[in-house]
C-alpha cells in the first residue's frame, strides 16, 4: 500500500490511475466496516511520505496512516458503532439520499441505480445498504477506473459518475463527521475522503 498523491488525468500512466482505483478502494473500505487486525497490520508497514515532497494529498494521508496506527480493533468497533450504528437512526448517515434530498430512499438513488443498470452494474441485495453508500459508490468509481471493458471503464465514465454521485455530498458526509464529539480515526477517514474528492474534482475541471 502505497502514499497517494495529486494526479493529472491529462498524462496519467497506468500505474497513476492504479493508485487512484487503489485508494477509492481503501476509502470504500473504510466507510463500510471497522477496520480488520489485518487491515491494521498493513497500515503500520505503510508507506506514510507522498512520493511527491509537498502533494497535496501528503498531509491527510500521513494523518490517515497515523490514526490507523494508533487504533485497535475494539476502539475502532466502538468508534464505528457511535457514529453510524446503534439503535434507530444513526448519529452521521453515510448514504448520498439523505444529503442530496433530505430523506433516505430518495430521487438521487433512484437515479444512482438507473446510471448503475447503464453501466452494467447493479447493488448486492444481501448487503443491508442502499447503493447510494458512500462506499458503493466509491466501488464503483474503483471499477470505472481499473475494469477491463473499456467501453464502460473510461474516463467520460469517470468524469459524469463522479459529478453526479459522488462530488455533490461527499464532503458533507465528511463535514458531518467532522462535527461528531467522537469521531477520531473516522475523522482521518473524513478528511482523507475530502482532501481526495478535491484532487478528483480539479482533475476533471482539467479534462473538460
Amino acid at each position: 500500500m502505497t502514499a497517494p498523491q495529486a494526479l493529472s488525468f491529462a498524462t496519467a500512466d497506468q500505474a497513476e490511475e492504479g493508485a487512484r482505483a487503489e485508494l477509492y478502494g481503501v476509502l470504500a473500505l473504510l466507510w463500510l466496516t471497522p477496520p480488520s487486525a489485518e487491515l491494521l497490520a498493513q497500515f503500520r508497514v505503510a508507506v506514510t511520505e507522498a512520493p511527491e515532497a509537498g502533494a497535496f494529498l501528503q498531509g491527510p494521508w500521513e494523518a490517515l496512516v497515523g490514526a490507523l496506527r494508533s487504533t485497535t480493533v475494539e476502539q475502532a468497533q466502538d468508534e464505528f458503532d457511535a457514529l453510524f450504528g446503534g439503535v434507530g437512526k444513526p448519529d452521521v448517515l453515510v448514504y448520498g439520499s439523505h444529503y442530496l434530498a433530505g430523506f433516505l430512499n430518495e430521487k438521487p438513488l433512484a437515479l444512482l441505480r438507473q446510471d448503475m443498470a447503464q453501466l452494467g452494474l447493479q447493488g448486492d441485495a444481501q448487503s443491508g445498504m442502499t447503493e447510494d453508500h458512500i462506499a458503493g459508490v466509491f466501488e464503483v468509481m474503483r471499477y470505472l477506473i481499473a475494469g477491463d471493458d473499456v467501453a464502460v471503464c473510461n474516463l467520460e465514465q469517470q468524469r459524469r459518475f463522479f459529478r453526479t454521485h459522488i462530488q455533490p455530498w461527499a464532503e458533507q458526509l465528511c463535514n458531518a463527521v467532522d462535527a461528531h464529539p467522537r469521531a477520531q480515526l473516522w475523522r482521518a477517514v473524513a478528511d482523507m475522503t475530502r482532501a481526495f474528492v478535491q484532487v478528483e474534482t480539479q482533475g476533471f475541471d482539467l479534462v473538460e
